[in-house]
């Protein structure tokens, strides 16, 4: 009996740190790399499209080149937005982060796919078709890539026709749970999100502080928000969501978005003192999760990023409502892209891009640093926060 209690944590840890760390991690690069990317490229072929005169007018070389331009750059985000190459993209990724054998990571590239469009039509019943209203997305390429995966690695090396077997079993296996959890996972997701937007517009103040501070703590936590993110803050179900939850959905992963940027900046100007402009650069544009051993060991320390989270939540959804979608608002201030997927939605949504600014440069940046040091300042003169507390090694 102690013997079995004693397996039973390894067990869990290896457990969450297969499923929850390593294939979520993993599925995120696998989002970044195609509709994250994608999406970008699309904006600055906006952009780009926005110079271009329109209607018959005789255009110039320039302009001419600048429409050629911006026409390549639109065929390239459409394929890297396509549902069945970010699903391909994810269920790749899955298997890297899993650690497969060759033909089983290859072959994941179709279980990720299916996993991804599989969902709900007219009829309510799974599709792996074009006349698929709701797809299961991220968390459908997720289950049906895992257990591809796994399925594939029991075969692997077991025959001397690797070379068949393995992609059977992998694509077939993976492939029916994709296509027979998509209805239920698209809908679980939509009905999530429409709980989520549809609080959030009714009451943004506690839905504000909830949602920064709980998807702010994931994003330092080894787990992946962006991952959560782009499945809950989907653009393809806040299309299918009426106005008030549609606009809330928007509106929760705005706030989402300060909070990432809360722990990233809160810890970044918060331990400056022991790490500098290193561990300002690594944890401000980089990653919050750089202090999760020191959390473990001094969990106040996280005290101050949380206030800052809780403080400005409900001011985004509020007094200055911020506005994300997707893997965006997982993302925080890494490479800028909460920020840039920010100006992407609101610019949409037809505001200014310097009222945008300002609101980007008060709950993204300015307001975290502020209250996050002012609140370790407080602490270290307290005694609760000691030198080198939070000391990157």
């Amino acid at each position: 009996m102690e013997k079995a209690k004693d397996k039973a944590p390894g067990a869990a840890s290896r457990f969450v740190k297969r499923y929850l760390i390593d294939a979520l991690g993993s599925m995120a690069k696998g989002l970044f790399a195609t509709l994250l990317v994608g999406t970008i490229i699309g904006a600055v072929a906006m952009l780009l499209g926005m110079l271009v005169p329109s209607g018959e007018v005789e255009l110039s070389f320039w302009q001419k080149a600048l429409a050629a331009i911006t026409a390549f750059l639109n065929a390239i985000a459409a394929v890297a937005k396509n549902n069945y190459v970010v699903g391909a993209a994810i269920g790749i990724a899955i298997a890297q982060g899993m650690k497969a054998a060759p033909l089983v990571l290859f072959s994941a590239a179709v279980t990720g796919a299916v996993g991804y469009c599989a969902g709900v039509g007219d009829k309510a019943i799974s599709f792996v078709a074009s006349d698929v209203s709701i797809t299961a997305g991220p968390i459908g390429a997720y289950f049906a890539a895992i257990i591809g995966v796994e399925l594939g690695q029991l075969v692997s090396g077991k025959t001397k026709v690797d070379i068949l077997t393995v992609p059977i079993v992998s694509i077939l296996t993976g492939g029916l749970v994709g296509y027979l959890l998509g209805a239920p996972l698209a809908l679980f997701i939509k009905w999530l999100a429409h709980v989520i937007g549809l609080a959030t517009a009714l009451v943004p103040v506690p839905m504000g502080i909830i949602v920064a501070v709980l998807v702010g703590w994931i994003l330092t936590a080894p787990i992946s928000s962006a991952a959560i993110c782009a499945m809950i803050f989907s653009s393809s179900i806040i299309e299918t969501l009426e106005a008030d939850a549609a606009r809330g959905l928007m509106l929760a992963a705005g706030a989402a978005t300060v909070g990432c940027c809360c722990q990233m900046v809160g810890f970044a100007f918060a331990s400056f003192r022991e790490n500098r402009w290193g561990g300002l650069m690594s944890q401000g544009i980089g990653t919050s999760m750089l202090q999760v051993p020191n959390i473990v060991r001094h969990p106040a320390i996280i005290i101050p990023p949380t206030l800052a989270a809780a403080i400005l939540g409900p001011i985004s959804t509020t007094l200055l409502p911020m506005f994300n979608t997707g893997i965006n608002a997982g993302m925080g201030t890494c490479g800028f892209v909460g920020q840039i997927g920010t100006y992407i939605t609101m610019l949409g949504m037809g505001e200014s891009w310097w009222w945008i600014t300002i609101k980007v440069l008060l709950l993204h940046i300015v307001l975290p640093a502020v209250i996050a040091l002012a609140a370790s300042e407080l602490m270290r003169k307290l005694g609760w926060i000691k030198k080198d507390d939070m000391l990157l090694e």
